[in-house]
């Protein structure tokens, strides 16, 4: 019964905090899902019970979905602890789980290499980074660009491309999608000692 009752807490301030994230009132979201102002107050207070037939309507009128308005919160959910794997002059550690909702990996990344591990690869999609510390050098097709600490880049990953270090280390925040995601880590031959 307890869990029913959390549940019930999470989806209410779900729900009021969707609304006012987007500017709404109780009578703007009322009239979006055809319910009356009082109805949608008392559920967002706990003083009425909410019912299926409700929440699907409501849902959509925040403009998300039945199954994250009422996915349960769990404590191993939020701390992600990360593993480092290391190969060909780079260190990385997977800052996401597989199961993103948008199918985005986000990775830290500490660089030694000062030259590509073998071709320049290509993927579909885009890549995007920001220097935490030190300077990166991006290699796309023939240009090499100097990224450094505090700046970010984006780029078509069809450009052939490497992210190696300039002058030291370079530690890098990176986001991918899944094709970046199996050209970057998944494709990476880690067999190389680790330490």
């Amino acid at each position: 019964m307890t869990q029913e009752l959390e549940l019930g807490t999470v989806v209410r301030a779900r729900i009021r905090g969707l609304r006012l994230a987007r500017g709404w009132s109780l009578d703007a979201l009322a009239g979006r899902c055809r319910m009356s102002a009082s109805t949608l107050s008392r559920i967002e207070t706990g003083n009425r019970r909410i019912s299926l037939d409700q929440l699907v309507p409501i849902a959509r009128a925040l403009g998300t979905t039945l199954d994250q308005l009422v996915e349960p919160v769990e404590d191993e959910d939020v701390v992600i602890r990360p593993e480092r794997d290391r190969a060909h002059g780079v260190t990385r550690w997977l800052l996401s789980r597989d199961d993103t909702p948008n199918g985005v990996t986000v990775a830290k990344m500490r660089i030694t290499a000062r030259r590509p591990h073998g071709e320049l690869g290509v993927h579909p999609g885009r890549d995007w980074f920001t220097v935490l510390s030190g300077t990166a050098r991006l290699h796309l097709g023939e240009r090499v660009i100097l990224v450094e600490a505090g700046q970010a880049a984006q780029f078509s990953t069809m450009s052939p491309h490497a992210i190696t270090a300039h002058d030291g280390p370079v530690e890098i925040l990176i986001i991918l999608d899944r094709d970046g995601q199996r050209a970057h880590l998944d494709a990476v031959d880690l067999s190389a000692p680790s330490r």
